[in-house]
């Protein structure tokens, strides 16, 4: 059964461009509704990209967060060389 749905102009434009170069590339005549069907099945197939293009756009740390969280940091108190490091790493 059918239901409609609401959009603004410009993605009602937007579906109808897509939806014309899907036949012109395809050959074969697309409806607005399959076209959804499968956008909606693809973004179900990876949620993961779908929830994270609604979050919040990330911005590069300041200076002064990125200090603080260095000072943060505790030292163990014993020096690491890199054969330290080497002899953990690959034994």
């Amino acid at each position: 059964m059918p239901t409609s749905v609401k959009m603004d102009d410009e993605t009602k434009s937007r579906l109808e461009r897509l939806q014309a170069e899907l036949r012109l590339k395809t050959g074969n005549r697309v409806t607005q509704q399959e076209v959804l069907a499968r956008l909606v099945e693809d973004a179900i197939e990876s949620k993961a990209d779908l929830v994270d293009s609604f979050r919040d756009k990330r911005v590069p740390v300041s200076d002064d967060d990125r200090e603080a969280f260095h000072d943060g940091m505790v030292a163990s108190g014993k020096a690491t060389s890199e054969e330290d490091i080497d002899d953990i790493l690959y034994g």
